[in-house]
């Protein structure tokens, strides 16, 4: 037979109310008490019922994470630091594998099936944010942000880590730069860009339109536009990409087609993966504390959730990004 919270109750001398009332940590019970009802539990090897917590609570401890690209190998760099700090906070995890930021998702979100909600891979253009917000769900964007300015967010400092990326080429001595920017329809893609565009503008340097290209944040994305920019008859001297990933993707076009990196062509990335280090790559990228944002974004989201939902402004938290030197970049080759 299972044991019941009735168990605890007459084990530990109190009423059933006092149990459910102690096991939450409601501050009206006394020490002593919640020690002889802890004891109780101990003894009898109780485990309390989620469903009749969430019952008696009317929260369920769990977010609901929505991620649209889960084969990228950045967003386990997100997902796991955010996976242990909801733990820590108390919160298990739920995640919505979604294709799209669709209407459709909002479903599956305001069901009562999760407290609050992270969104990993909103579009500038999501109706998720708007429709979230209607309906009273607490969320909190990571890594990108929406076009709408709802919920809180923690990001990196996009811009600027463009202006970084971009400046480091000029230093190197690089005028011919190519771009192999991400989604024209994300912060992260269009911020890196803009940000890359505007220092390289201050040092006097345009980028031709034949030398600029977008696409998602993928491994075929560099390879594709790598292959284009080697085919050309004046290549650039250097290439700067959305992410690493679209970066490593470029490498390996580059070293398909036998052309040095960086004796020929440089290549820079965006992140810092774990992968863009290891030696087969040493990524010169623009780094920024990923394990940290995701850490953010959790507290941020359970702060909401315990004041009450969404009161007061949204809330913006910036990581600063820095550049990460390897050996993909170097001196621009004179042709």
């Amino acid at each position: 037979m299972a044991i019941t919270s009735r168990d605890v109750a007459r084990l530990a001398g109190v009423s059933q109310p006092t149990v459910s009332r102690a096991l939450r940590g409601d501050p009206r019970v006394a020490e002593a008490t919640k020690k002889r009802v802890a004891e109780a539990v101990a003894a009898l090897g109780y485990v309390p019922s989620e469903a009749g917590r969430s019952l008696v609570t009317r929260t369920t401890r769990r977010i609901g994470i929505v991620v649209t690209d889960l084969t990228n190998p950045f967003y386990p760099q997100l997902i796991g630091p955010l996976h242990d700090e909801l733990g820590a906070l108390g919160y298990r995890v739920m995640a919505f594998t979604e294709r799209s930021d669709s209407l459709s998702a909002v479903e599956h979100l305001v069901d009562g099936s999760v407290d609050g909600v992270v969104l990993l891979t909103t579009t500038i253009g999501s109706p998720l944010p708007a429709e979230l917000a209607r309906r009273g769900v607490p969320f909190v964007c990571l890594n990108r942000e929406s076009g709408t300015g709802l919920g809180d967010a923690a990001v990196v400092d996009n811009a600027a880590g463009g202006r970084s990326a971009a400046e480091h080429l000029v230093t190197l001595g690089h005028r011919r730069i190519a771009g192999i920017f991400g989604p024209e329809d994300t912060s992260t893609g269009r911020d890196r860009e803009q940000g890359f565009r505007l220092a390289l503008a201050d040092a006097g340097i345009g980028i031709p339109a034949g030398l600029s290209s977008h696409g998602p944040f993928d491994f075929d994305t560099g390879h594709r536009e790598m292959l284009r920019l080697l085919s050309m008859e004046s290549r650039p001297t250097a290439v700067f990409c959305g992410n690493d990933v679209v970066a490593i993707g470029a490498l390996n076009a580059a070293i398909a087609a036998g052309v040095d990196v960086p004796g020929e062509i440089s290549v820079i990335g965006f992140d810092d993966i774990p992968m863009a280090s290891w030696e087969v790559f040493e990524l010169t990228t623009i780094g920024h504390d990923l394990a940290e944002m995701a850490a953010s974004a959790a507290r941020l989201l359970v702060d909401r959730l315990t004041a009450d939902g969404q009161a007061g402004p949204p809330r913006r938290i910036v990581s600063v990004p820095t550049l990460v030197a390897r050996r993909t970049t170097g001196p621009a080759t004179q042709r």
